[in-house]
Order: structure tokens, then sequence, then C-alpha cells
């Protein structure tokens, strides 16, 4: 006779990125089994790894790809699919910033923590009268890809990771698809900018959404009251 089956509630959860939502289910013990070994390398990549098979079991909406998230997506969702598995809450020791040094724990309510959106970004950058571009957000895989290779530059990053991010081209009432075009030709598209215009392109990745909490800490030593921005799914359990 086998044994009975456990059954996980679901819950409902909506995309920042496109506004869609999702049912999802919390971590079983084989997920957080998963997510303690990834944590256990230290390796970027296999934790990367860990937390999109994590959310490809639980996330329980047919036909989804976590592959088709962007970054903050991911954060977002497996900061409440954690919150929902774990604890609601999460206590964090927070460095003082007036003297740099004194640490000061707090408990931080993971409900509370959203995705913040400036209001002068947009996906669509005019770069001239006629022509615009419509950019993509990163994807978890590119941001890893293009943050562990040890021979690149910074300004190798910013063109390859702009370069796998532009989804469109418009001249006029023509739409050019990025996947038409090789990478070396979007890449020559990007040089032909001038400096003016790559500074709007790169805005969009400067402004681009994240998932950000503030909070406010008092130093117990000097008394100093300051408040703190945490920013990154890493941060909210350092």
């Amino acid at each position: 006779m086998p044994l009975p089956k456990l059954s996980a509630p679901t819950y409902e959860l909506e995309i920042p990125s496109t506004g869609k939502k999702i049912k999802y289910r919390p971590f079983l013990v084989k997920e957080e089994k998963i997510l303690l070994l990834a944590m256990e390398t230290e390796d970027e990549k296999q934790m990367a790894d860990a937390v999109k098979v994590i959310l490809a079991n639980c996330i329980q909406t047919s036909r989804f790809k976590v592959d088709t998230l962007s970054l903050f997506d991911i954060e977002y969702l497996f900061l409440n699919i954690r919150g929902k598995s774990i604890g609601e809450t999460v206590e964090l020791n927070i460095i003082c910033p007036d003297d740099g040094e004194t640490t000061v724990p707090v408990v931080i309510d993971l409900d509370e923590i959203k995705v913040q959106k400036s209001e002068d970004h947009s996906n669509i950058i005019k770069l001239t009268d006629e022509i615009s571009v419509v950019m993509k957000y990163p994807s978890m895989d590119l941001f890893i890809k293009n943050n562990m290779k040890e021979s690149s530059s910074e300004i190798d990053d910013v063109f390859n990771i702009a370069s796998m991010c532009i989804d469109q081209v418009i001249e006029g009432e023509e739409i050019y698809l990025s996947s038409s075009f090789s990478k070396k030709e979007i890449l020559e598209f990007l040089e032909g900018m001038d400096t003016k215009q790559f500074v709007e392109v790169q805005k969009f990745f400067e402004t681009m959404p994240k998932l950000s909490h503030t909070v406010k800490v008092k130093n117990p030593e000097t008394k100093v009251e300051s408040e703190v921005v945490i920013e990154g799914l890493a941060n909210f359990f350092a």
C-alpha cells in the first residue's frame, strides 16, 4: 500500500515585468536541499542554476518558462516563494552607515519588499527622429554569463549585454528584429551611435526595475538614525 501524498497550498503572484499572474507552491524539502547544496559551493552560477530549478519546480502555471524571466522577476518570485516556504520575515545584520562598523539586527517583512520602478524608465529608446530601439530585460543567464568572464573588461560587458538586450530596431514604418541579425552586426550598430545616443542605452540599464527595500537603523553607539537601501536577492539573505 503506497504512502499518502502530501498536498501543498498554492498562491498567486504577479510578474513585475509583464503584469501576468502565475500560481506557485512553497518549497518542499527537496527544493530546500537543492538551495542549501548550491549555497555551500559559494559559486554564483550554481546558486543561480539552483534558483531557476526551484522556480521551475514551484511555479504551477502550465507552459511557463523560467528562462523568459528577467533578473528582477526571478529575484522577486524567489523571494516571495521563500517567504511562503520558510517564513515571511528575515533578520539581517545591517551596518550603520554613519560609522561603517556598528551592526544592528533588523527584522524585515518579506511581503513589504517590492520591485521598485523608476518613473523615467522606458524600454523604447529614441535615437533619432526616425530610428528607435526596443530593449528587453537581461535574464539571469545573461547576467551570470557576463559577470563570470575573467578576461572581459567592463566596457566589453556593457556592449555585450546591450547587444543581447536589443529586441527590435524601428526605422519609420520598418521593424527589424534582432534575431534577424548577427551579434557582429548588432555590435557594429551600437558602435555607430554617438555618445549621447549610447548614454540613453546605458540609462535603460541604470533605471531598470530592481528588487529594493529601504530600512531605518539607529546606531546604538552614536544614536544616529540612518536609512539603508537593500538591493538584490543575495542581500536579503546576507
